[in-house]
């Protein structure tokens, strides 16, 4: 995910791995565009983060196989491509 663009927050063992997108507008509509492509994240905005930190909360579990994990992967950065939040053109996951 770094390496697509997206700045993760928390701690790299955590089952939540919060996706940094910053205004919560943007934030819910990424969530929604997430379910549309088959994933299911939750938005998160102020008042529960600070202003200006809303993310995509990703629950990661061990019954995810690596299979769904790189499914997850090319749905975020379709996504993110799509609302100009990383670069159209990266050297995993293409």
């Amino acid at each position: 995910m770094n390496t697509a663009g997206f700045e993760l927050l928390g701690h790299k063992d955590c089952l939540i791995a919060p996706v940094l997108i910053g205004d919560a507008h943007l934030a819910k509509a990424f969530a929604e565009s997430m379910s549309n492509e088959g994933i299911h994240v939750v938005g998160f905005s102020y008042p529960m983060v600070p202003l200006n930190k809303a993310r995509i909360r990703v629950a990661i579990s061990a019954a995810h196989s690596p299979e769904h994990i790189e499914c997850a992967i090319r749905a975020f950065i379709k996504v993110g491509r799509s609302f100009n939040l990383i670069p159209k053109i990266q050297p995993a996951f293409n």
